[in-house]
């Protein structure tokens, strides 16, 4: 089947080496490379690296609008969208036969939109997974072909959770791809799509930066999923005395602990696994919760596990940590 791809990041290597094993791909679309790290190198997307690597051509258009007719003439007979960045245009929806097909990663019509990875473990949600559906106008508003779910784990991170719904996303888009193909060389009629239920959608905002500062008035678990969710980026931050820290890693304390008069931030002990932070109450019992961070983070320096970071910065019990 004549394939065309869109995609630009990690995300969506995965589905991009899958679909070029079994069918031809006819050209792959990504973002153009762009200035990114600290030395403001110019990158190729992963997608692009991957794509010429199987031998694929590239195009890297900064709009989509003046590429209809560019598209018409590559004929493809189903157009995969993983992660791409940019909207298609109706026109450019309309053109494959099988029309334009997109991973997204979560249960729709649960959080549609730009985060649904981090939005997801940020919520507490238990599972997720990715759904392959019909791509329409609307922002992830299209009926859905299949979902694969996977369970969120008390430890996972967004970068974990990432690269494990890449790949069924993969295996997805495969499986949807293929009865499709059926369908379309025996000429039987193709799978159905399932429209999506619109009242029980909601939708994943982008993450701003601003989210990651710590209020330390939210409960032990609220904090612990927004550092899970946040890692890798945007890594949650707190501030000791005039220092910034960032917090990569942690966990809740569950033993209980005679802290009541303990202020939000406040530092109650120091482990050797960890440094216990007073939170906000937990909304059930109404007590203080306690958080024990693992992995911190100098500005200029290394993640480190507490006791290396206590090593070289000093620490005690009383001090505050603060949003600014």
């Amino acid at each position: 089947m004549r394939v065309l791809f869109a995609g630009t990041p990690d995300f969506s290597v995965p589905a991009l080496i899958a679909l070029a094993s079994q069918h031809e791909i006819v050209g792959v679309f990504t973002q153009p490379d762009r200035k990114s790290g600290r030395g403001k190198k110019v990158t190729m997307p992963p997608v692009k690296k991957t794509a010429l690597e199987h031998g694929l051509t590239v195009f890297q258009p900064e709009s989509l609008h003046d590429q209809v007719e560019a598209i018409a003439a590559l004929q493809p007979d189903a157009f995969v969208v993983v992660a791409y960045g940019m909207l298609l245009p109706q026109s450019i929806l309309d053109i494959p036969k099988l029309g334009c097909i997109n991973i997204h990663a979560s249960i729709l019509p649960r959080w549609r939109g730009a985060a649904p990875i981090q939005r997801a473990i940020e919520a507490g949600d238990k599972e997720t997974g990715v759904s392959i559906m019909q791509m329409e106008a609307g922002l992830d508003t299209g009926p859905v072909f299949q979902i694969l779910k996977t369970d969120i784990s008390t430890t996972d991170t967004s970068q974990s959770l990432h690269d494990r719904l890449a790949k069924l996303g993969a295996k997805g888009v495969s499986e949807t791809l293929t009865q499709l193909e059926s369908a379309l060389i025996n000429q039987d009629e193709a799978i159905k799509a399932k429209q999506q239920n619109n009242n029980l959608a909601n939708y994943a905002k982008k993450i701003n930066k601003a989210e990651a500062q710590i209020d330390w008035q939210q409960s032990a678990d609220q904090l612990q999923c927004r550092i899970r969710a946040f890692n890798p980026w945007p890594i949650c931050q707190t501030y000791h005395q005039q220092t910034r820290v960032r917090i990569w890693q942690s966990s809740t304390l569950n033993e209980a602990m005679s802290i009541s008069a303990a202020k939000p931030g406040e530092v109650i002990d120091i482990v050797k696994d960890g440094i216990l932070v007073a939170c906000g109450a937990d909304t059930e019992t109404n007590k203080t919760t306690v958080l024990k961070l693992q992995t911190l983070q100098r500005d200029g320096g290394k993640p480190l596990d507490s006791n290396t970071f206590l090593n070289g910065y000093n620490i005690n019990i009383g001090d505050i940590f603060t949003t600014i």
